[in-house]
């Protein structure tokens, strides 16, 4: 039967195409139009001189929407959505950052303008320490609420009470869901009727099952009436409707949403629920060099793109053979900085445990069961190369951008091309190079490469070990095992 063809909504079917050769399609900053002299300024401190591509596409799309001051649309009208699907390490952050900085620089009063929200409490981090950079001596206040300071806390950093009332602490807000959602429900004063930008990063995981209330909780509380004497009425904000006289005689506070991924779903259903507003998709799709040096456009069924740099393999293995490979490719293939992933936080521990009685290895695991503080620590001795083999789940590695892996090892092959590309994307990012390895149990093989090549990736090399080389290790290797069954007893 000829396969059916899912209808996709224009915007999908006919995304604006960023280039996807970061090192090749650098843009010196100052040939983005219409960024802030200061910001400039703080971009060359921080040494950076180029954006990538998808930030030089997606800055101006962002300030050209906020062209009319971030009270009114551009000409009046409501600014479009924004979704960028672009691969991990090609500078999404900076892409939301700068635009959005500049936009609130002459704000008066402070109100939450940006809400960020994302899965994790290390990508919050991450994102909120970018953010302090570009605002530091701007006067807007960033404020990170992730559940590592107590409720009360948090609060304080928030909200301040006065005899007038309540007034905001915060312009920008980065936020995990959980937590976001407490405050939303729990703190007097909380307000986000002022809501100008609202950033999902990670964006298909957030609409999966699990948050999407977050993002309905949000939405409704930027559209709250807020019964202050009269004071706020001038802005009050009406639920997009069409446009009528009276609607436009008072100026609404446009709410635009801005979303990001490196998986961004294709599945129209999904993205309805996202209630996006003539979106606009940034796109940098896979494109295969020929022969010749021109590049072919593949059809856009290959929805993901991954990093330029990474070279990509599978090693055919069986059970008993997969720690063994791990101990022979750093051990006698001397792999250094390798990111390795398991499928749950128990085989990661107990991997853990039996490198670390092989001997030999400098090895840790980055658990979500670690305080942050600790895995932290273990990232900094990890990216300064004290640290060869860091273990971890996907839980905790998503999004991070953790400096200098040089490989990356699929310990337990992933079962969903989601999970394969967001774990190869630990490597070779922003345009330098790296390579993953994926040990397949033989009963997956067939599986593991339809799912690589339904999803357009079809340049991974078979790599097969052969058994005497695991020889020598066999010996100090089940040493290593009855040790392990002894601590685990």
């Amino acid at each position: 039967s000829p396969q059916v063809q899912p209808f996709l909504p224009q915007w999908l079917a006919q995304p604006k195409r960023v280039q996807k050769r970061i090192k090749d399609n650098l843009c010196p900053i100052r040939d983005v139009p219409g960024i802030h002299p200061r910001l400039l300024k703080k971009l060359e401190m921080n040494g950076i001189e180029s954006f990538f591509p998808v930030q030089a596409e997606v800055i101006p799309a962002i300030l050209q929407s906020a062209s009319n001051g971030y009270l009114m649309g551009r000409g009046g009208y409501r600014p479009k959505d924004i979704c960028v699907s672009a691969p991990t390490g090609s500078g999404k952050t900076l892409a939301f950052v700068i635009p959005i900085v500049q936009v609130l620089l002459d704000r008066v009063v402070c109100h939450v303008r940006a809400l960020v929200v994302l899965p994790t409490k290390e990508l919050a981090q991450q994102v909120s320490k970018v953010f302090n950079v570009y605002t530091d001596g701007t006067g807007l206040k960033v404020v990170l609420i992730t559940g590592q300071k107590s409720f009360a806390k948090e609060q304080e950093m928030l909200v301040q009470k006065k005899v007038t009332g309540y007034c905001s602490l915060a312009d920008i807000v980065v936020a995990t869901p959980g937590r976001l959602t407490d405050h939303i429900n729990q703190t007097p004063g909380f307000s986000l009727t002022q809501l100008r930008f609202l950033i999902v990063d990670e964006a298909d995981r957030m609409i999966d099952d699990m948050h999407q209330n977050c993002l309905n909780q949000i939405v409704k509380a930027a559209f709250q009436v807020e019964d202050y004497s009269g004071s706020n009425m001038l802005f009050q904000r009406t639920k997009p409707g069409p446009l009528t006289a009276a609607s436009s005689c008072t100026p609404q506070i446009p709410l635009q949403k801005l979303l990001f991924s490196a998986t961004l779903t294709q599945d129209p259903e999904k993205l309805q629920q996202l209630d996006l507003f003539q979106p606009r998709l940034f796109t940098s799709v896979y494109s295969e060099k020929n022969r010749d040096g021109t590049e072919t456009e593949q059809d856009t069924n290959n929805k993901y793109t991954l990093p330029e740099g990474l070279s990509q393999c599978y090693v055919p293995c069986d059970l008993n053979s997969k720690p063994l490979l791990l101990l022979y490719f750093i051990l006698k293939m001397k792999f250094t900085r390798v990111l390795c992933f398991t499928n749950s936080r128990e085989a990661s521990h107990r991997l853990f445990l039996l490198v670390q009685a092989f001997g030999g290895i400098t090895v840790a695991e980055f658990s979500s069961r670690l305080p942050p503080n600790e895995r932290q620590r273990t990232m900094k001795e990890f990216e300064q190369g004290k640290i060869q083999l860091l273990i971890s789940t996907d839980a905790t590695a998503r999004g991070i951008d953790v400096k200098g892996v040089n490989y990356v090892i699929n310990y337990d092959a992933p079962q969903f091309i989601r999970t394969y590309i967001h774990r190869v994307g630990r490597t070779a990012r922003a345009g330098e190079v790296g390579v993953a390895f994926s040990l397949v149990l033989r009963i997956q093989e067939r599986r593991f490469l339809r799912m690589l090549r339904d999803a357009g990736i079809q340049d991974i090399k078979k790599h097969p070990v052969k058994g005497n080389s695991l020889k020598p290790l066999v010996q100090q290797y089940e040493g290593a095992l009855c040790e392990l069954e002894k601590t685990v007893k």
